[in-house]
């Protein structure tokens, strides 16, 4: 699995490179399953985190994650990837 961190406009201080790496880490159960994971922060008024996922077997999916609090936004993010790559998942192993 290849991740790639994308600051958009601004430019991310070590704690909060550190703090989203440590939070992909929630994501290792699958990285045999995910070729590359794309993550670009956007940083206006609020934070967006604007994710997408390739898989293996040509699928991709993509999530976002917004919020005013940089630990927050990646959080939300987090969590829908979380179920999107346990969905997907899923639905290879059924077949």
């Amino acid at each position: 699995m290849t991740k790639t961190i994308l600051p958009v406009g601004f430019e991310l201080e070590q704690k909060q490179s550190e703090m989203i790496e440590k939070k992909l880490e929630r994501v290792k159960y699958a990285e045999d399953l995910i070729v590359d994971l794309i993550v670009r922060v956007k940083h206006d008024k609020a934070y967006v985190f604007d994710t997408t996922v390739n898989f293996r077997w040509g699928a991709q999916a993509h999530v976002t994650g917004e919020d005013f609090d940089f630990g927050a936004s990646l959080n939300k993010m987090m969590d829908v990837l979380d179920t999107k790559i346990k969905k997907e998942k899923d639905k290879i192993q059924e077949k």
